[in-house]
């Protein structure tokens, strides 16, 4: 075989930095080809493996067979005289040299240490010899078609998924080998099949070949192997024989000459029955390794540059990473860590004033489906029973809830997904949905009403009648619901802090950066990287809405409790406009002295508009005893009016109670709050014992980059090579 020296050099460059790349950097998922061998049991992977080395050995695995993935690295090296071999230690991940009888013994170590059990840790072996092809394969272990118990079925199916992981990734070529025998049942090209349709990266290896050749003739040799019709024509195969004598004895001849040998008389053979000359390069073992040569060489060549660009791209991440530590460890020094956490925090509460405004393509956003579902699950999950989960008990549970928001009432922003400002507007207009609701949960019964009149040294009216009544049946349901209103609002800012801290972080390098504090982004990564300013900032933030909630709905109560002790006061109308003023604001002027005084008197009038209405329905209740019955229907009836009355009126203001009592006294003491963050002794503690961390991951930052130029260097010098040639 002829020695290849750039390609060689390039295999051993992609595969030293994809060393360094998913060994020392741990980064897996990394743009580098590589061949992948599957087959069942004894279809002859391992002779081909074999092959591809050049000389004869042995992988001893036990009775179970492999059970991880064997990384071969194949050298050609025309100049070495006997085969050296190494396995990369797992420990070291450097290469050690060792007798063959060594490495077949440590390869056999670490798959007898698995058990009845596969890993996805691969071993890594390398041969370098001149009867070696320049190739790299993953040898996956063997399909089990069958099982002798329930223990070898399992080891079977984890044996396949493990093959099956290797199989789905894009950059994985599949050398599928299966016995020269009828194409429609190879089961390991259906696998292939499944996870490569088009077959745009499977190789079939057809191997066993000189058991076909009396079945062939001049008639039918180029049907066989076109497989029938059953071979996709796009499927690149191979059919050909690999070295074998019989079992137990000696090998007849050196192994390379028996190799040689049965490629010889594969093509000779399909040679004399007339196989056609477009089929003869698909034949015997020289033409499939002529085949993988330009084929890695291709593959190899083209994925110089998307690693090359990976490669920045990650050292790029990582000096990134070692800047933010760098800057973390300056900022958490014991003279300023105090300063530094409130100084995060008070970052952190005037971008929340940012994200209430309305900020553009922040995450995490959710429509108003989710947004009731995890509010639920929430309280639920917390044993909530202090208000009111559902507007109404004629809903059967929350999915008729969200059903009736989005179907009958049809909101606008209903499956929006939002957040910020955006957000808390659709809340308003929920809770105001959900407050309207409310009803008196009880008949006002007879004896009812002649409870609440009794006697009293000054003359009880129907007027303070209705008033017991409304305190003591209708003021409860409504205090429930308001405190739905609170707990909703509370739960909605505490889910504003990663769409806070998203603001604060994306904003680096944007043209928005100009707009906002430079401080933004600097103090987002302190607190993503620093578990302890996060949970100080987040703390203060979720007490701040805590005491805010509270704050509502006391103020609300209140608001309430006087409502219902003076319910005729609460309940004077607004102002209205004259009547018969035009709508058209074409003409509109300042109004003269004498509009003004005219206006007056009839906006007083219209206020006690209301009043006048409950002063009749009261004065057209009965006193007399014996009309009773007709009293307690009339009362009933001014109660429910009343309360309709005084619900409309909490409702139609429950968005200015919710700014004023929660939104806006939140927002403005946020700040305060976050400058008056104390540090406990635990604090403190816990603080040194990150920056001793600190100290370890910036080494490992800077080892990383250490990595990564390495990595940039070789490819780089190898191009340069390249380009000046021989």
């Amino acid at each position: 075989m002829s020695s290849v020296g750039s390609k060689s050099e390039l295999l051993n460059v992609l595969g030293e930095v994809k060393a360094r790349v998913q060994d020392k950097l741990g980064i897996v998922d990394f743009p580098m080809p590589q061949f992948i061998l599957i087959g069942k049991q004894s279809v002859g992977k391992s002779r081909l493996i074999e092959a591809l080395a050049g000389e004869t050995f042995n992988f001893i695995s036990g009775t179970l067979g492999s059970r991880r993935p064997t990384v071969l690295e194949f050298r050609h090296s025309a100049s070495s005289v006997q085969s050296r071999w190494h396995v990369r230690n797992p420990t070291t991940n450097q290469w050690e040299e060792h007798p063959i009888a060594q490495v077949m013994k440590l390869v056999g170590q670490r798959h007898e240490e698995l058990g009845e059990s596969v890993s996805a840790q691969p071993i890594y072996v390398r041969i370098e010899s001149a009867g070696c092809v320049d190739m790299q394969i993953v040898d996956l272990p063997g399909f089990r078609d069958f099982a002798l118990d329930t223990g070898k079925q399992a080891l079977a199916d984890q044996i396949e998924e493990l093959d099956m992981s290797f199989m789905r990734d894009p950059r994985n070529v599949m050398l599928c080998v299966e016995q020269a025998g009828d194409a429609a049942t190879m089961a390991a090209l259906a696998k292939c099949r499944n996870v490569d349709p088009k077959f745009e990266r499977t190789i079939l290896i057809r191997n066993k070949l000189d058991k076909y050749y009396r079945d062939l003739t001049p008639d039918n040799v180029n049907k066989w192997v076109d497989g029938f019709g059953d071979l996709p024509e796009n499927l690149r195969r191979f059919a050909l024989t690999l070295p074998h004598w019989k079992e137990g004895e000696a090998p007849p001849k050196p192994f390379r000459q028996i190799t040689d040998d049965c490629n010889a008389e594969d093509v000779s053979q399909l040679q004399q029955r007339g196989l056609s000359g477009k089929y003869m390069q698909t034949i015997g073992f020289k033409n499939f390794v002529s085949y993988m040569e330009k084929k890695i060489e291709h593959m190899f060549g083209e994925a110089i540059t998307p690693v090359l660009a990976s490669l920045k791209e990650l050292k790029e991440n990582a000096e990134s990473e070692e800047k933010g530590l760098s800057q973390e460890l300056q900022d958490t020094d014991p003279n300023r860590i105090l300063s530094t956490t409130r100084d995060c925090g008070v970052s952190f509460a005037m971008a929340l004033t940012h994200v209430m405004e309305g900020v553009l393509d922040l995450k995490p956003v959710s429509n108003l489906e989710d947004e009731l579902k995890e509010f639920h699950n929430y309280h639920q999950a917390l044993g909530s029973n202090h208000f009111s989960t559902l507007p109404s008990e004629d809903f059967s549970g929350l999915a008729d809830y969200i059903d009736f928001l989005r179907s009958e009432m049809a909101l606008a922003t209903f499956d929006v997904e939002v957040n910020g400002g955006a957000q808390f507007r659709r809340l308003m207009s929920e809770v105001e949905i959900f407050l309207r609701f409310s009803e008196i949960a009880v008949e006002t019964k007879k004896k009812d009403v002649i409870q609440a009149r009794g006697v009293s040294m000054s003359t009880l009216t129907w007027r303070d009648v209705v008033v017991k009544l409304l305190s003591n049946e209708a003021h409860l349901p409504l205090q429930r619901r308001v405190r739905y209103v609170g707990e909703r609002i509370r739960w909605f800012f505490e889910n504003q802090k990663e769409a806070v801290l998203e603001f604060m972080d994306k904003l680096e390098g944007t043209p928005s950066a100009n707009m906002y504090s430079p401080l933004y982004p600097k103090h987002a990564k302190l607190i993503k990287q620093n578990e302890i300013i996060r949970s100080l900032v987040f703390s203060t933030y979720d007490m701040a809405c805590q005491r805010q909630l509270n704050q509502f709905v006391d103020l609300f109560d209140n608001m309430l409790t006087s409502t219902f002790s003076n319910p005729w006061v609460f309940l004077k109308g607004a102002t209205t406009g004259v009547s018969g003023e035009s709508e058209d604001l074409s003409d509109a002027v300042l109004p003269s002295f004498e509009d003004t005084k005219e206006r007056i008197p009839v906006e007083i009038e219209s206020r006690c508009a209301t009043e006048g209405i409950l002063s009749k329905w009261l004065g057209d209740i009965p006193t007399e005893s014996s009309m009773i019955d007709d009293a307690v229907d009339k009362v009933q009836m001014l109660v429910l009016r009343t309360y309709s009355f005084i619900r409309s009126q909490v409702c139609d203001q429950v968005e200015l109670f919710s700014e004023s009592f929660f939104k806006l006294p939140m927002m403005r003491r946020l700040e305060e709050d976050m400058a008056l963050i104390e540090l406990s002794e635990e604090d403190t503690r816990t603080f040194e014992a990150r920056r001793d961390r600190l100290d370890d991951e910036i080494k490992n930052a800077q080892a990383n980059l250490v990595e990564i130029d390495a990595c940039i260097s070789r490819i780089q010098s190898f191009q340069l090579k390249s380009l000046r040639g021989p």
